[in-house]
């Protein structure tokens, strides 16, 4: 019996080593990882420059308090600062912590400028994560069931819906910021018109909103760019990262620029992890590697080469709805409910994932190769075909 309180319904695998896309289980089986940890792992496992700086920065440093100046602290902020063209960086250990931040900074905002219930526009089908400010701004039901009352001084508006964001402008005078995902991942790897983004930006604006960007999971080179607002060519006014910045290593941060990167001050907001300098070590190699190994480009590229190998495969079957993609965020819509999929995928030792019900996942690793992205697609498309051959 496990002592572990029991939040997840857990795969019956353990994994105890892992290189690059593979992961050897406890009986020395290997599997084929197409999901790398949620978009945790986009250097894959145990990327040897990874290993090595963990290891010495462990040896020197691991932790003191944000009381004290963080040299590795800075030189993170300055890097996502110049890829990202933000300003300023609150450093977290979660995608939830850095979208709480996010929210806890649009309310000041709106109380600094005299808002006395400030509201942000969420969207429907969305996912911020699980703390009580972030699930209430997620547009998912069941992650919200159980947990009411919920928080008040948000708005739902549906995903990719400018006309129902406009509505809202005319009628709710105490909105202050969008907080919205360039693409959504939970909600079934959802893609945007092309100019969602700029014209999200332009009624920000116009009504003196801060554009709030989750980039969680779509940020740190996933959608084949830096960070996804930069297909759209904008800039949000606050950023919110994790997953892939760290590798596997708990980090998240929250950007901002504008007036929103001078609304927290002294004692506003804070985190005793945040930024400490084993997290940041390990960001700042994987930004390194990234760079230095061209695995933006190659994400691009790679995702690219799996979305038209799926839609080749998959032509002609009826119960496909869509395949939608963006780098190495790929979804491939069925009709029904797939969920059985996962444990067929992992009985044939590959790892996917189902999300919004009827949604097969896929998040490879950055450092993923053509042949193994073959072996994906390959199989992933066999277990569909047989799913309905039934």
């Amino acid at each position: 019996m496990s002592n572990v309180m029991s939040t997840y319904a857990q795969l019956p695998v353990t994994f105890v080593k892992g290189e690059g896309v593979w992961l050897w289980d406890d009986k020395g089986e290997r599997y084929l990882d197409a999901l790398s940890g949620v978009a945790v792992c986009g250097l894959g496992h145990c990327h040897p420059r990874l290993s090595d700086v963990l290891c010495k920065q462990a040896r020197t440093l691991i932790h003191t308090s944000n009381i004290y100046y963080i040299e590795k602290q800075e030189q993170l902020a300055g890097r996502l600062a110049a890829l990202s063209g933000m300003e300023k960086v609150f450093f977290c250990n979660s995608g939830a912590e850095a979208n709480e931040a996010a929210i806890k900074l649009a309310r000041l905002y709106g109380h600094n400028r005299g808002v006395a219930v400030p509201t942000i526009i969420v969207m429907e089908q969305s996912f911020h994560g699980r703390t009580m400010a972030t699930l209430t701004a997620t547009g998912n039901r069941k992650v919200q069931a159980g947990f009411e009352p919920l928080l008040s001084g948000f708005v739902r508006v549906p995903y990719n819906n400018l006309d129902a964001v406009k509505q809202v402008a005319v009628n709710n005078k105490n909105v202050v910021a969008v907080l919205v995902e360039p693409f959504q991942g939970e909600g079934g790897v959802n893609i945007p018109q092309a100019r969602y983004l700029q014209e999200l930006r332009s009624l920000c604006d116009e009504n003196g909103w801060l554009l709030m960007l989750d980039e969680v999971q779509s940020g740190i080179g996933r959608s084949g760019e830096w960070f996804a607002f930069q297909h759209s060519d904008i800039l949000p006014d606050v950023m919110t990262l994790a997953k892939g910045l760290g590798s596997g290593v708990p980090i998240g941060a929250c950007l901002a620029t504008g007036v929103a990167a001078s609304t927290f001050k002294p004692g506003n907001h804070a985190s005793t992890f945040g930024g400490n300098p084993l997290v940041c070590a390990a960001a700042l190699e994987t930004l390194a590697v990234l760079e230095e190994e061209g695995l933006i480009d190659h994400a691009r590229k790679l995702g690219a080469f799996m979305h038209e190998r799926l839609e080749t495969q998959l032509e002609g079957q009826n119960n496909v709805v869509e395949i939608r993609s963006q780098g190495l965020m790929i979804g491939i819509e069925l009709s029904v409910p797939c969920g059985e999929l996962v444990k067929k995928a992992l009985e044939r030792q590959l790892l996917i994932n189902v999300t919004s019900e009827k949604v097969v996942r896929l998040l490879p690793a950055l450092v993923m190769q053509e042949n193994e992205a073959k072996l994906v697609v390959d199989t992933t498309c066999q277990l569909i075909k047989e799913r309905f051959s039934s």
